[in-house]
């Protein structure tokens, strides 16, 4: 069992799910239940799936939450560029958030794969 506070892509995914809440407070009430909520779905699932598969007993449990998380982490990406197009998002939150999320999906990719290698 790992402490998934001690994991620097759990801070990184963490930060992501704030500035997702922040980005989306500003958003059209009508959007409250689709784009608001999804989006805030995602970015909350991206820390919590790190958090869940740190606290499995294998590797390869904590890899396949590690997929989930990975898969959140992509479908916000898409979220955050259909937020910038409808005008939702300035460009530069959008391009700040999308950065980050390469950045986590990166650091989720290389430790996949860490883990399977391991196996």
């Amino acid at each position: 069992m790992r402490d998934f506070r001690e994991l620097r892509v759990w801070e990184k995914a963490h930060q992501i799910a704030l500035l997702t809440y922040k980005a989306t407070h500003n958003f059209p009430s009508e959007e409250r239940f689709g784009l608001t909520a999804q989006m805030r779905r995602c970015a909350v699932s991206i820390p919590s799936n790190i958090a869940e598969g740190a606290g499995r007993r294998s590797d390869a449990d904590f890899g396949r939450f590690l997929q989930i998380a990975f898969g959140s982490a992509s479908e916000l990406e898409y979220q955050t560029l259909l937020s910038r197009d409808l005008n939702l998002l300035m460009t530069p939150e959008a391009d700040d958030l999308s950065a980050r999320l390469d950045e986590v999906k990166r650091m989720l990719s290389a430790l996949i794969k860490k883990l399977t290698a391991d196996s």
